[in-house]
């Protein structure tokens, strides 16, 4: 059997994806958090269903953010790494939707990639009541957010919030997505930043700013949570 067909073997995948969510789940348990808003049942809580913006890199244990009583689906690529998310993140209590929803910078490029579909499903999810998160920048290009999760604000009209988990001790990578692998038994915090919302009739000048404030908001989250787990400063990607 070949290398590639052991790793993506449904033991291996099913392996994985316990390991990942075990891990978390011990961030979770061993860390002492500081959250804001600090009562995020009483500040969200009349928004739902919301769509929860991360950056790549940053997003393993955001899980730990989230109420487990909220409804709640994720957006995971179809992809051999994917799979093992997907399978970590059913075992944390999300729904799936597979597909990709920011693939370009540009709204063209979104549809041309199979963006669509993912979009359609990730709506016909908010319409249902349940709140969606996904990684808002594009694959390979870290920090840069892609129009497909302001094109799902304006189709869905659920606002954007962008979610920042951090702990004061991690491992960080040298990776397109500034990876960080977090590490238990230290501070953490989780902070939700400021609503975004797109309005239904946005043409493509008011995408691009709410875009930009995407970006923005997610870099503001990540200087906090950083800042208030004690851990080694946030890099800005992008300037205000």
């Amino acid at each position: 059997m070949k290398y590639k067909q052991i790793i993506r073997s449904p033991f291996v995948l099913n392996l994985g994806g316990s390991l990942i969510a075990a891990y978390v789940r011990l961030i979770g348990a061993t860390t002492r958090w500081c959250r804001e808003p600090a009562d995020l049942r009483d500040a969200l809580g009349g928004e739902l269903p919301v769509i929860v913006a991360l950056w790549h890199g940053q997003h393993v244990i955001t899980p730990l953010a989230w109420p487990k009583e909220w409804p709640g689906s994720a957006l995971v690529a179809r992809h051999a790494d994917g799979e093992v998310n997907a399978i970590a993140l059913e075992k944390l209590g999300f729904d799936l939707v597979r597909g990709s929803g920011a693939n370009s910078v540009h709204s063209k490029a979104v549809a041309r990639r199979g963006g669509v579909p993912a979009l359609r499903a990730l709506v016909r999810t908010l319409r249902a009541g349940r709140s969606v998160t996904l990684t808002a920048d594009v694959p390979k290009i870290g920090g840069v957010a892609g129009q497909g999760v302001v094109a799902l604000a304006r189709l869905s009209g659920r606002p954007i919030y962008p979610l920042a988990v951090a702990t004061k001790w991690g491992i960080r990578f040298k990776s397109w997505d500034d990876a960080v692998l977090s590490l238990p038994f230290g501070r953490g915090a989780m902070v939700f930043g400021e609503r975004i919302s797109v309005p239904e009739g946005a043409g493509e000048e008011e995408l691009e700013k709410a875009r930009l404030a995407v970006e923005r908001g997610l870099d503001r989250a990540h200087e906090r949570a950083y800042s208030l787990a004690g851990a080694k400063p946030w890099r800005r990607r992008n300037g205000e």
